[in-house]
């Protein structure tokens, strides 16, 4: 029985490193365009809700027409131009940070601050940038270039485990905590997928599962396009299906580059 359990976990690691083989030049794209899909809706959607956005951001912060007004144009053309950089792959470093400074910018200006479902999400948000970051970022330009270090313990390495680490904040808030056995079955195999994904074990098995449940929950609950426009349902789920698309990017670089010299899978291969 345990010989074809093992048989069976090898064959399904044969069919992993195949469809890896076949998708190599395709996957890292894909990845940073799901990444960013959160900025470029959120970027489309400050341009037909200028007049909303700006006078929520008004009456909330009591700002100003000027203030409310710069903050609206700052989030439109910092969003929508960071994800041209990105895609573009031109100054994907600069345009990582702007991103990271508007993913902080809103959690004040929206009071996400206090929501702890949405910060999570925006930190794991963040924690797909900081793999994007590490992706762009080559050995020869790191801040300790020219002093002799170990390949694990490079700010590339760190940025891939921080990234991972946070993207575990994502799955935390899909969690249901009720009785039903299909909700445990669900925390008990999402919870495991994760944690492996946090340590660096079997890391791109783990994260390209993690893909298509995510793939399918996010299809399923958050089909904002089922509900009319006018409805505030329809951008609640539509600001979910992004966000939750965004961090798919994040597993999909997982899967693309590997977890990094700081993990087990790494380890594993010392001893």
């Amino acid at each position: 029985m345990l010989n074809i359990k093992q048989h069976s976990f090898e064959e399904l690691l044969q069919h992993l490193l195949e469809f890896l083989r076949v998708t190599k030049q395709y996957l890292p794209h894909i990845a940073r365009l799901c990444l960013i899909s959160t900025f470029l809706e959120d970027g489309i959607r400050m341009w037909f809700q200028w007049s909303e956005q700006k006078e929520y951001i008004e009456t909330t912060w009591g700002c100003g027409f000027f203030l409310a007004t710069l903050f609206v144009l700052i989030n439109l053309l910092g969003q929508l131009g960071g994800c041209i950089l990105i895609l573009s792959r031109n100054f994907v470093q600069y345009a990582c940070f702007g991103l990271f400074g508007l993913i902080a910018l809103q959690t004040v200006a929206y009071s996400i601050l206090w929501d702890p479902k949405f910060l999570m999400r925006n930190l794991a948000l963040g924690g797909g940038l900081l793999l994007l970051l590490a992706e762009s970022r080559s050995e020869g330009r790191s801040m300790f270039a020219g002093v002799p270090t170990m390949r694990e313990s490079s700010p590339k390495q760190y940025m891939q485990l921080g990234g991972r680490v946070l993207l575990v904040l994502m799955f935390m808030t899909l969690l249901h905590f009720d009785t039903s056995f299909l909700s445990i079955l669900q925390n008990l195999v999402g919870t495991a997928l994760i944690v492996l994904v946090a340590i660096g074990f079997k890391t791109k098995l783990a994260a390209l599962t993690l893909v298509i449940w995510l793939l399918a929950i996010n299809v399923y609950f958050n089909a904002f396009w089922t509900i009319p426009a006018y409805k505030p349902m329809h951008d609640f789920l539509k600001y979910d299906f992004f966000q939750t698309t965004s961090v798919i990017g994040g597993l999909l670089l997982v899967v693309a580059l590997g977890p990094g010299g700081v993990s087990m899978d790494e380890k594993k291969k010392e001893w």
